[in-house]
């Protein structure tokens, strides 16, 4: 490819890509420079700031109409931008939760821990704009080998180095399903491009390729299962949530979460949607796989409540909780409505905020006590009223009570089940249970906070970084929750994600 040619793309619709990547090399750069005893804890405010720029960037990025350069493998449509908001948004959160993070054994390699948060961060942005399966697998890789790192980022911690290890294994594992799964797909097609692939699909007729195509499709259900952490493929996610950092598991269960809904999708949507399934004309494959998603569904919403119940470990307990929601948003998926994009988008919105606020108190209080155990929340009411409150409110929103972001996001997805013709009432009814089932424990940590004496008497105090966290979660989780119309207005500048196949 020539120099002139490249100069002609339109390199802008990359611009918040490019600011993540610059920021995370002036890091790594400032981090390999820097005396061995200069404090890198400010290198997480540079990278911060990094993120809120192409967060600002990618804002100013909405009108712009829909964009494909280096031969449509990167795009710029409704969706990746919308997603992309979400995805910056978790990430400079997580940043402010790492730059407050202060184990007892301390961080030796604290400079990497931020660069690599980045370079995670930029593997899901890539993601979410990916118009080719290559594009998309070397994000979903960035994303995946930057987050093994992480999580056994502790080097002197057995609990990390485990969880890590079993991170390493189950992710290649899924991995490696999902690339087969996609080489199927270039063998029907001979292209790796998606649009390519929707049109190529469409003329698979033959029973034979059809077999085939369903193939392909359970394997990358399968494997994109794994990043998702849906039931029965989540067997690691309590192991790392509990032994890896905890802005690590704040980050990998909001933005590596969204980055797994985005591929999903992303893939599925776009090329299943258009296969024809033998024996459903005018059907399409992926309207024949409702059972076995609706299946994942409930299984992901009722194992995940029902483990979680009796947890004693705070980060356990939020890993089969994060579970559980991983099966509340395979519901709008399964549905298929016509409102799932936009109601799945708003779940992750609401999700982002609850989940990482409680996260930011949970960072507080498990760094004090050296642990994650549920009883170190008793009395917290007593200690700092608001700093209960505030995690009150989380655990509200998560458990989907009415007046938080969490209860619009669950009754969006619950509507659209019904609205479908025909209606899938037993999967909602499914949802009901399990969401019940969740009050148990979400009010188990409420006793503990409000009805428990507490231990220590000394008062719960954040640092400023937490204390940002904490603030904008609990006003995005009551402000979404009593005006979830803002967000929705929002998204109405995206057309209802007209684009999503141009």
């Amino acid at each position: 490819m020539s120099m002139h040619t490249l100069l002609q793309y339109k390199w802008g619709m990359m611009t918040p890509e490019f600011i993540v990547l610059g920021t995370a090399l002036i890091l790594s750069l400032m981090d390999l420079f820097m005396p061995d005893d200069k404090d890198r804890r400010p290198l997480a405010w540079i990278a911060f700031v990094g993120v809120a720029i192409a967060l600002i960037a990618t804002i100013g990025l909405i009108p712009a109409k829909v964009v494909s350069i280096l031969n449509d493998t990167f795009r710029l449509d409704s969706f990746g931008k919308a997603f992309k908001l979400l995805l910056l948004a978790g990430g400079a959160l997580s940043l402010l939760l790492a730059f407050d993070y202060r184990p007892k054994e301390g961080l030796k390699d604290r400079g990497e821990f931020y660069y690599l948060l980045l370079c995670a961060l930029l593997g899901a942005m890539i993601m979410a704009s990916s118009g080719d399966l290559i594009t998309l697998f070397v994000g979903l890789e960035l994303l995946s080998i930057s987050s093994y790192i992480l999580a056994g980022i502790r080097k002197t911690s057995m609990q990390a180095n485990e969880s890590a290890m079993k991170y390493v294994i189950n992710g290649g594992i899924s991995t490696a399903i999902t690339l087969f799964g996609m080489s199927y797909i270039f063998g029907l097609t001979g292209t790796t491009n998606i649009k390519e692939i929707a049109l190529e699909v469409q003329k698979l007729t033959d029973s034979g390729y059809q077999y085939i195509l369903a193939i392909a499709f359970l394997m990358m259900l399968v494997g994109l299962s794994f990043k998702i952490s849906s039931v029965p493929f989540h067997m690691w996610t309590p192991d790392v949530y509990q032994g890896a950092p905890t802005p690590v598991t704040a980050f990998l269960s909001v933005v590596s979460k969204t980055a797994g809904f985005v591929i999903v999708l992303r893939l599925f949507i776009t090329i299943f949607a258009q296969a024809p399934a033998q024996g459903k004309d005018p059907s399409s494959l992926l309207f024949s796989m409702q059972d076995y998603i609706a299946f994942l569904a409930g299984a992901t919403m009722i194992i995940g409540n029902t483990i979680a119940l009796k947890q004693r470990s705070m980060k356990r307990l939020f890993a089969y909780s994060s579970i559980a929601h991983a099966g509340y948003i395979l519901v709008g998926f399964a549905a298929m409505s016509w409102v799932m994009i936009d109601s799945i988008w708003f779940y992750l919105l609401a999700y982002l905020f609850m989940n990482l606020g409680a996260f930011a108190i949970l960072q507080r209080i498990s760094d004090e006590a050296d642990s994650d155990d549920l009883s170190h929340f008793a009395g917290l009411y007593q200690r700092n009223p608001l700093l209960a409150v505030a995690m009150g409110i989380f655990l509200l929103s998560l458990a989907g009570i009415p007046g938080t972001a969490g209860f619009i996001g669950k009754l969006n997805i619950f509507l659209g089940a019904l609205m479908t013709e025909p209606g899938h009432y037993v999967l909602a009814a499914v949802m009901i249970a399990a969401t019940v089932i969740s009050y148990v424990y979400y009010f188990g940590i409420f006793v503990q906070i409000f009805f428990r004496p507490a231990d220590e008497t000394s008062s719960v105090r954040l640092s400023i970084g937490l204390a940002i966290v904490v603030v904008i979660c609990a006003l995005g989780t009551l402000l979404f929750g009593v005006v979830p119309g803002l967000a929705y207005h929002f998204l109405e500048q995206f057309d209802h994600f007209s684009d999503f196949l141009q």
